[in-house]
């Protein structure tokens, strides 16, 4: 025992003179974060239905009662979470860098508890002009890997607890992507290139309704965004627009016939953020045209003659919340209007929320940050349901985060 000791210090000391001597700087942060919720119905979501889209609408047994009714409670850490930034040398005239990050959520359902991969990707950020150092006002960024879906805009992400973060009213997922960023005194244009991995588009494969990366990769056509942003001292705010190509019908079996058709859907966003001494306050609308990928609601239609057609929600959400001291009180609003309800002219319908006229959400939160790395937040969430009969969900929650 005693030389297996002395030989991981050995091994200690000779990592730490490595490190000392290496060009590259490493940085480990992450948190654990155990979750209580318990919901007074049923819910559509995900991992355990610990991310909440919408309550389930009535399902009468045969003595009439509704299955979907009647409180549950779970709890979760499955957020848990690791991540590693690494710094090294100027390459190429850039400030290079790169970045992994998992948790334990999985990548489905079947998964929880597995680790998955969040981020990783290559940052280079070109800071000089003719060779002399520039502010960083005025830089440009190129970011290649996995990261941030294009229509989350993580700068005035809800901060409401995860899983949820406001879906669905504002997006949540992550993709493989080229994005390139370029900021020149308070303006910031970004413009991505995106395909799928996780989050995957739905379709006919072989005939039957799946969610598979095919019908994105078919199109050969990579999800398309641009926006348009300016930031000040307190004031962050832009627009957004998002173009996805898809193949909706994919077949690898040679008993069903080949549909060549190709499906194209424009999303447009408008968000904004501002940040005081005392509070901070983020919004968004949307009009969502086929977000199913990223979270949220809206997709398309198959008519009768194998054609296609988005069916579209008009999506508002404000998050308000003190942004000093120990306590820290929040509140989320969200509000999604489906503009197709009622339409039934379709053979297949893909997509989240279709048999909503309506979604809203308040959801009221009080944290307390130790400013130690440690927080507590409570936190109660009421989602009402626009079904033909409308059912609403309470969620209450309890959650610890350790941050490191």
């Amino acid at each position: 025992m005693k030389k297996v000791l002395i030989g991981l210090m050995g091994l200690m000391g000779l990592m730490g003179f490595m490190r000392a001597q290496s060009p590259f700087s490493l940085d480990w942060h992450g948190f654990v974060n155990p979750h209580y919720y318990a919901d007074s119905r049923s819910v559509v979501g995900g991992r355990e239905d610990m991310m909440l889209f919408y309550p389930k609408p009535i399902v009468l047994d045969s003595l009439g009662h509704d299955i979907n009714d009647g409180w549950q409670a779970n709890m979760l850490a499955i957020t848990a979470r690791l991540g590693l930034r690494v710094k090294g040398p100027d390459m190429l005239g850039a400030r290079a860098s790169a970045y992994v990050e998992g948790d334990f959520t999985g990548a489905t359902n079947a998964t929880i508890n597995n680790l998955r991969l969040r981020h990783a990707y290559i940052q280079m950020d070109w800071m000089r002009s003719y060779g002399v150092e520039v502010p960083s006002s005025l830089r440009h960024t190129l970011i290649v890997g996995q990261y941030w879906y294009p229509m989350v805009i993580h700068e005035i992400m809800p901060m409401t607890n995860p899983l949820n973060m406001g879906a669905p009213f504002h997006c949540y997922a992550r993709q493989p992507q080229v994005r390139y960023e370029y900021i020149a005194h308070g303006f910031n244009v970004v413009a991505a290139a995106c395909w799928q991995l996780d989050n995957m588009s739905q379709g006919l494969l072989n005939g039957l309704p799946a969610s598979s990366t095919l019908f994105a990769r078919h199109s050969l056509v990579p999800e398309l965004n641009l926006q348009l942003r300016y930031l000040t001292k307190h004031f962050f705010f832009g627009a957004a627009a998002n173009l996805k190509t898809i193949r909706p019908v994919v077949t690898t079996d040679p008993n069903h016939l080949v549909l060549d058709a190709k499906h194209h859907s424009l999303t447009y966003s408008l968000f904004g953020k501002y940040t005081g001494a005392a509070v901070t306050v983020k919004a968004q609308a949307l009009l969502n045209n086929s977000l199913y990928e990223g979270c949220s609601l809206g997709g398309y239609l198959m008519l009768a003659d194998s054609t296609f057609q988005d069916w579209h929600f008009n999506t508002v959400w404000l998050d308000i919340e003190r942004a000093r001291g120990h306590w820290r009180p929040g509140l989320f609003l969200g509000y999604a209007h489906n503009l197709d309800y009622g339409n039934t002219a379709f053979v297949h319908c893909f997509g989240r929320g279709h048999d909503l006229e309506y979604l809203w959400r308040i959801q009221p939160r009080l944290t307390y940050k130790s400013l130690t790395g440690l927080d507590f937040t409570a936190e109660v969430e009421y989602t009402r349901a626009g079904y033909i009969e409308p059912v609403g969900n309470l969620r209450l929650s309890l959650s610890m985060v350790y941050s490191f």
